[in-house]
């Protein structure tokens, strides 16, 4: 039999084979095994550089996920541990005086989005009162306050509204890089106390919008109670029964009586009813909430809403009543310009829902055309009859506009003795003549041609 090739036995040619060694087999060099299908597919496609380029951008990719996923996570604790957030919805009383204190901060703060807020009033004369405001407008406003950082957000929802107001829906968002809470707490109070010290020695005068109170323009330097002239015990009956009032309601309480005050002041007109109303206010240290009865879309329930949700210390007043009803079959079912009944008007002066601690004042300048039912005891429990000027109140004004000059006042007097003569014609007459009051003498038969 001849001998195998040595290649048939996966032997080198190189390497000699002893017979007389039994494991000479082992030293001989091996060839090199075949891969299998398998390993060499694997092979391939570790060794493709595409392959590598791709594993590398899965691993890039994932690893950028995970920093996103940790950055997020950080941010969130950051955000719990370190962020507070402020809400302040519109409805909120602090939401005019925050806006108020962001305004006066605008020299400093560098707010720079401004929104304007106007209040405007036409009067029964046709003149016109108009006050502007300049708040921080939406947006996001950056400041720092007592070594704090702050965002202010301002957001107007433009799907959301007051339907009493027709206004947006407005939210105020306030956050801090603080830990401690009663940051705001102490910018609150801030905020508050800047918009009370604005009214020390004033009067505000509250307007209603929609079914709230809202101050109209700026609060006003509170008026003398001794600059309205009245005619002789006038003035002091009123204060005198107001003070009494405002004092005993333990007295009401105990006897079950509704703790409520009803004024009805009457006569032509300038006579001096709202002058003397909101002199009165000063000197109580009150404020004062206009209400037109004949304000268009004005309803029994919103009527009663706001009389009973009077600001504290204010006083109610109900202008020109006679103007939204006269008679009672003419106003049962619908009010000259609002929606008002008379008997809705009766139920919100002394009804069952209506409030307590409350004083109201009433004036008209035709007391013959008001229901006896609007007028009667309980409703009304003070009437004052303020007519033309009388010669105490010509005396008394022409000594409050010159001084000490009684022989003045005495001809000022006998000039115009028995004449009609507005107290407002009368002021008018001084403050033109201011500085002359023997040429006020002279030419006072100007205000009978008036």
């Amino acid at each position: 039999m001849p001998p195998l090739p040595l290649a048939s036995l996966g032997l080198s040619e190189q390497t000699p084979l002893s017979p007389n060694d039994s494991n000479a087999t082992s030293n001989a060099t091996l060839n090199p095994i075949p891969d299998s299908p398998q390993t060499g597919i694997f092979a391939n496609i570790t060794s493709n550089p595409l392959f590598s380029a791709g594993f590398g951008l899965l691993g890039v990719g994932a690893g950028l996920s995970l920093l996103k996923k940790g950055t997020n996570a950080a941010a969130s604790y950051t955000r719990r541990r370190l962020l507070v957030t402020l809400e302040i919805p519109s409805k909120d009383k602090s939401y005019a005086w925050f806006l108020q204190w962001m305004a006066q901060q605008a020299p400093k703060r560098q707010v720079q989005h401004l929104a304007v807020e106007t209040s405007f009033k036409q009067h029964d004369n046709g003149s016109v009162t108009t006050k502007f405001g300049l708040v921080p407008g939406p947006g996001n406003h950056y400041f720092k306050w007592k070594g704090i950082w702050m965002k202010v957000e301002r957001q107007r929802d433009g799907k959301m509204m007051d339907l009493s107001t027709g206004s947006p829906w407005e939210t105020i968002t306030v956050t801090t890089l603080s830990r401690d809470r009663g940051v705001f707490t102490h910018l609150l109070e801030e905020a508050q106390s800047m918009a009370l010290k604005k009214q020390e020695g004033k009067t505000v005068i509250y307007t209603s919008y929609g079914p709230e109170w809202r101050p109209f323009g700026m609060p006003r330097r509170r008026r003398l109670l001794d600059s309205v002239i009245l005619d002789n015990g006038i003035t002091e009956r009123i204060v005198k029964d107001v003070r009494a009032f405002i004092g005993s309601g333990k007295w009401y309480n105990e006897r079950g009586i509704p703790y409520r005050r009803g004024y009805l002041l009457h006569g032509p007109p300038g006579s001096g009813k709202s002058s003397f109303i909101q002199a009165l206010a000063g000197e109580l240290e009150y404020n004062i909430c206009i209400l037109n009865l004949s304000e268009r879309g004005l309803t029994d329930d919103r009527l009663n809403h706001l009389l009973s949700n009077v600001p504290e210390r204010s006083i109610m007043l109900l202008e020109d009543i006679d103007a939204a009803f006269t008679k009672r079959s003419q106003s049962d079912n619908q009010g000259y310009q609002s929606m008002i009944t008379f008997s809705g008007l009766l139920n919100a002066l002394d009804g069952v829902a209506s409030a307590e601690e409350r004083i109201i004042f009433l004036t008209t300048n035709h007391l013959d055309k008001l229901d006896p039912a609007l007028i009667r005891p309980g409703r009304v429990d003070l009437k004052e009859y303020l007519g033309n000027a009388t010669p105490h109140q010509l005396r008394g004004m022409f000594l409050r506009f010159y001084g000490d000059r009684p022989d003045l006042a005495d001809a000022f007097v006998a000039r115009l003795d028995g004449k009609t003569v507005s107290t407002a014609s009368l002021q008018g007459h001084f403050v033109y003549y201011k500085d002359d009051p023997l040429e006020a003498i002279e030419k006072a038969d100007e205000l009978l041609r008036q």
